[in-house]
């Protein structure tokens, strides 16, 4: 069992006014920035006589067509941007949003990046859809950049059908994050096509810094933080596994020591992406999140064994160098703005809310835990200790999530003042969402639930 930190180490209650103020900020920032970058292109757009057009024939299409173009061409840089893993995008908005956000901004870059494709070819051909295919192969073969900007919509369409509910459930998480990087690979693609043949993009002098400082900008925020950061960090802290431990059938816990490790500035209840250079597979990277609260000294995560880089968790050995990237996450005390919390777990997603358990402040009665898991719960005995040591209330609920009194529409029985507390959140993506209605219902207010789901 591992130790517990003491309170000089816990987060100091609720979330300070100016943390949630820089939150606010950046948010408001962000979405401005990008409604603003969208009304100047179409601004250009207009002053280029895309109006002029009309709304029939063939102009109208190639101009609609260039429209279409400029848009997606500003969501894809957006969609890159929101999972670059910047810090200050991390902090405001949380991994879930932001992903719920590039899935939003991915699939309407993606359909308009197609109907720029289809308008743009009826339109050369003067509305003939019968003279599309040779039109569009024309114009494939001929305009410099052309067969480029295909094989990155080959990269993206693959991406886009991967990124299907359906075809992710079918996917294992390292097929599916492998093909995900071909995303970058059809972006970088489209960037000679735009600055070759997209008058639209190099026609002036501001629409040039106006591109050229967009594309800069995506491109300096995955060198920097998805790969410099990171090599960076493992480096500097000298990360090796001590020990892997079996907490429960198919669950281990990894400890993880190392240098200096309060300059991670990490906060229970994040997580860290990790690799383990253990050999072949090294390169993939898995989301884990801290099971135990920091202290400086070690780190702990606790896996199931779900796909088969988890399973090889179980198989690493001690002194195995570790690279991570983060941390990341919202889900910690930057969320918190009230005394009362209750944390929310099903099965292994009781791993963040086990380190908040330890790591946030609270007084004897301020805290709940609820955790829906199967015959045998997952850090009994820690749990024990915190309520004992510090008050904090565990409600088992063993067996089927859809039993009766497991439901997550059975939580105000377990909770009844579940609106006046935040309320932490982490489990399988269907039942977060049940639980997110079953909270909002009761009326909770949305800026005091946070949550983390599985899905990817």
């Amino acid at each position: 069992m591992t130790t517990m930190t003491t309170p000089a180490t816990r987060s100091r209650g609720p979330v300070r006014s100016g943390r949630a103020a820089l939150d606010a900020a950046v948010r408001l920032s962000a979405g401005s920035a990008l409604w603003l970058a969208l009304l100047l292109v179409t601004y250009w757009w207009v002053a280029d006589g895309g109006l002029r057009a009309g709304f029939a024939g063939g102009a109208a299409l190639t101009s609609l067509g260039q429209l279409t173009g400029l848009v997606a061409s500003v969501l894809l840089l957006v969609q890159v941007i929101l999972m670059a893993r910047i810090p200050l995008l991390e902090k405001a908005f949380g991994q879930d949003d932001l992903a719920r956000r590039h899935r939003i901004v991915g699939f309407t870059s993606f359909n308009l990046m197609i109907a720029h494709i289809v308008l743009i070819t009826i339109g050369y051909a003067a509305g003939d859809l019968a003279a599309s295919p040779v039109t569009f192969w024309n114009l494939t073969v001929d305009y410099p950049g052309m067969l480029l900007a295909l094989a990155g919509t080959v990269s993206l369409v693959m991406v886009v059908v991967t990124s299907i509910r359906m075809a992710r459930r079918r996917l294992r998480y390292e097929s599916w994050h492998l093909l995900h990087l071909y995303a970058y690979l059809g972006v970088g693609l489209a960037l000679p096509h735009q600055l070759w043949t997209g008058t639209q993009f190099v026609s002036s002098p501001g629409r040039t810094v106006f591109w050229w400082t967009a594309w800069a900008v995506a491109a300096a925020a995955i060198l920097v933080w998805r790969v410099a950061m990171p090599t960076y960090r493992s480096l500097r802290h000298e990360l090796r596994i001590t020990s892997v431990v079996r907490e429960v059938d198919g669950v281990v816990s990894v400890y993880v020591t190392g240098r200096d490790l309060e300059a991670l500035r990490v906060e229970a209840g994040q997580f860290f992406t990790w690799r383990f250079l253990a050999g072949p597979g090294w390169s993939r990277a898995h989301p884990y999140s801290l099971s135990a609260a920091p202290d400086g000294r070690s780190l702990r995560i606790t896996v199931k064994e779900l796909g088969d880089g988890s399973r090889d968790v179980a198989r690493l050995r001690p002194g195995t160098r570790v690279m991570v990237e983060g941390p990341h996450g919202r889900l910690s005390a930057r969320a918190r703005t009230r005394r009362g919390i209750a944390l929310i777990g099903a099965g292994v997603g009781i791993t963040p809310l086990r380190a908040l358990a330890e790591g946030l402040e609270y007084g004897p009665g301020e805290a709940v835990l609820v955790h829906r898991h199967g015959d045998e719960p997952l850090f009994g005995r820690e749990l024990a200790v915190l309520g004992a040591e510090r008050g904090l209330r565990v409600i088992d609920l063993p067996g089927s999530r859809d039993r009766a009194g497991n439901a997550p529409e059975a939580l105000l029985h377990h909770v009844p003042d579940l609106a006046h507390r935040d309320v932490y959140v982490c489990g399988p993506e269907e039942w977060a969402e049940r639980v997110r209605r079953t909270a909002l219902a009761a009326g909770l207010p949305a800026r005091h639930l946070h949550i983390e789901s599985f899905g990817w």
